[in-house]
């Protein structure tokens, strides 16, 4: 087994002292980089995804090209509502588009809890030949939407900016809503522990839209979930868990035995450090759109983010994900000044 010669991330998660601050970017991999959009160029999404070589290869570019301290596997969240059965597109503009959407009791018929090796195989052979090709280099993540989000986009059948289709949905079939939470979750913790099996040191759960629950739903359509999969994976990887926009539960989702917690930029760190208390890891939370001010501005906000985090367990990073946008040298900038932080006097 290659020995990890960065294993800052990892030993932040643990809540043990790191000489720096590690730093990584959500959607990292993938449309600010110019090697990408040559691949995006060539290749559908799908086949970006399903072909290990080609998401090996974009899972690495930014370890490569902007110098982060961790790699996270090229995917997407949609790929499990996939391998239960549902059609999933994604349509360019658009995004993702899933043309028969669960409406009623009957519709989950369709689906079924897959056997992952056969449905899902094709991650976890990105996952061993990312893990071969980086020799140690960093550490891997692996990720899966939470069951909440994904529920979102199979009810709703298209993104939106406040699924009320799917919140209707839990309202009024409950009972329906809670079996197509359990059977994303089963499906859920087969999948991130075939990632743990294939090489992912750390896995993430990404729950994008649970902020649009307020603190009771967001306990019942959501953490309940959430819970039984960090559960499930403590004895094969350590866990992240990143649900948007729902500050709220931090002291909740701290409870859940996560070894870390993302954050994003609408909470101050200081608040999230007293809801989430001394030991669990906080990732965040810089605004992917600052990536956009000059260089020098970028430099002066890090370092304020770096500052109002302080000591305890930290992971910097993004409070979503990076924006297409970002030119390559302002998401350097933002890795690099994370890494010359810990020289700094000041600190």
């Amino acid at each position: 087994m290659t020995t990890l010669k960065n294993d800052l991330l990892l030993r932040a998660l643990r809540g043990e002292k790191t000489e720096r601050v590690p730093v990584w970017m959500m959607r990292q991999a993938g449309r600010y980089l110019p090697d990408f959009m040559k691949l995006k160029d060539k290749y559908s999404f799908f086949e970006r995804c399903q072909r290990p070589e080609l998401a090996a290869e974009i899972t690495i570019q930014p370890v490569d090209q902007v110098g982060v301290d961790a790699a996270i596997i090229f995917s997407d969240i949609l790929v499990v509502p996939q391998a239960m059965g549902m059609e999933v597109q994604m349509v360019e503009h658009r995004g993702p588009f899933l043309p028969a959407p669960i409406k009623r009791a009957s519709d989950l018929e369709k689906l079924r809890v897959p056997d992952v090796a056969e449905s899902l195989g094709y991650v976890f052979e990105a996952l061993r030949l990312t893990k071969k090709n980086l020799d140690g280099r960093v550490p891997l993540i692996g990720f899966a939407g939470a069951p909440w989000t994904l529920l979102c986009y199979m009810v709703e059948g298209q993104g939106s900016k406040t699924f009320d289709q799917a919140k209707a949905f839990c309202y009024t079939q409950p009972e329906t809503a809670h079996r197509l939470l359990q059977l994303i979750t089963d499906t859920t913790i087969a999948y991130l522990k075939g990632q743990a099996a294939a090489g992912a040191d750390v896995v993430q759960i990404f729950d994008s839209w649970g902020g649009l629950l307020g603190p009771d739903d967001f306990e019942v359509f959501s953490l309940y979930y959430i819970r039984q999969i960090v559960a499930a994976l403590k004895e094969q990887a350590l866990t992240i868990i990143f649900a948007k926009g729902a500050w709220y539960s931090l002291e909740e989702m701290a409870a859940t035995g996560a070894h870390g917690l993302g954050i994003d930029w609408c909470i101050r760190p200081e608040i999230a450090r007293q809801l989430a208390g001394p030991h669990v890891a906080l990732q965040g939370n810089f605004d992917p759109a600052k990536l956009l001010s000059p260089i020098p501005v970028i430099r002066k906000e890090v370092r304020a983010m770096l500052d109002a985090f302080g000591e305890g367990p930290y992971i910097a990073n993004l409070g979503h994900g990076i924006l297409p946008n970002v030119p390559v040298d302002h998401a350097r900038a933002f890795v690099e000044t994370v890494k010359n932080y810990a020289y700094e006097p000041a600190r």
